[in-house]
């Protein structure tokens, strides 16, 4: 039986008629990488208020590890809200010390890891700099840093890689697969579908305040794919359609070099397509399931939403 770190159970929340969350029930597994998705606007934000105890729900239950969440577990959440906020005019180790110190830390363990994560980052000479020193990435970095200096069971991180350049954006996510090795429970609050197929296991998509789907990111990506198959096979003559089997989409042939979309039968599967190929006078190089991303899919829920 699947254990979750975080289960939110028939919550509700408006702010005057405005309905922000709508029965939302989510379960988040542990030690996985959770992605919550949802236009802006959705109520993701809102919910993961919620969960850290910034914002009381109108009505429903948030359980951390099985129990009512307390004040208390909310010092083992690591929270990197999408509107950065560091103090321009401190000095960075001091606000680092700052935070950590807020999350429980003792002042000589709190020095220890962050010089740890600074050299980590090669970033340990900006130790004495104040933040209005330096460049929006940098500033990102200190901050991821002070979300996961504590070694958090819990890390919500809305918006992790906005304001990255591409090499920094993929050391910070080698870091949350670092993370979740460790054993962390990470949630990814992301529009950034690439990054939900490369990094999450689960993901719930919220619109107009409701769940509308919860899963395993390959469990609906198979969901909704549409038993589209790419062939990529050498022959004389373009495939033909073998009814009742599979249906050939587009066939584009350079040099008998060809690249066919067949779309197979309700009725029929894959194998008996495969075995209805090897029968027919051509060479296949290539043979794939055509399964849609996550974007594609992300918008076609949110239009039928809208």
């Amino acid at each position: 039986m699947e254990e979750y770190k975080i289960q939110c159970q028939d919550v509700c929340k408006s702010f005057g008629e405005k309905i922000a969350l709508d029965h939302v029930s989510v379960n988040i597994p542990k030690g996985k990488i959770f992605g919550l998705l949802g236009p802006n606007g959705a109520g993701k934000t809102t919910l993961i208020r919620i969960i850290n105890r910034i914002t009381i729900p109108g009505s429903g239950t948030i359980l951390f590890d099985g129990s009512p969440i307390t004040q208390e577990d909310v010092r083992k959440i690591g929270y990197l809200p999408e509107e950065r906020g560091l103090y321009r005019k401190m000095k960075v180790g001091d606000q680092a010390m700052y935070f950590a110190r807020l999350k429980g830390m003792s002042a000589r363990d709190a020095a220890s890891e962050l010089k740890k994560w600074f050299v980590r980052f090669g970033i340990e000479n900006w130790w004495g700099k104040k933040v209005e020193e330096l460049s929006k990435g940098m500033a990102q970095k200190v901050q991821f840093i002070t979300t996961v200096v504590h070694r958090p069971s819990l890390l919500i991180l809305d918006e992790p890689f906005s304001g990255f350049d591409p090499v920094n954006a993929r050391i910070i996510r080698n870091e949350i697969l670092k993370l979740r090795e460790d054993g962390a429970t990470i949630v990814l609050s992301t529009h950034n579908m690439e990054s939900v197929e490369e990094l999450c296991d689960n993901i719930a998509l919220i619109n107009k305040s409701r769940v509308v789907i919860t899963g395993g990111v390959d469990e609906i990506r198979h969901k909704y794919g549409n038993n589209h198959i790419e062939l990529i096979y050498t022959a004389d003559a373009p495939l033909s359609s073998v009814p009742g089997i599979y249906r050939v989409l587009s066939d584009n042939d350079e040099s008998g070099r060809h690249t066919a979309v067949l779309a197979v039968d309700d009725a029929s599967d894959k194998p008996a397509v495969l075995e209805n190929l090897i029968r027919q006078p051509l060479v296949i190089n290539s043979y794939r399931e055509l399964i849609p991303r996550m974007n594609d899919i992300f918008i076609k829920l949110v239009t039928e939403e809208e």
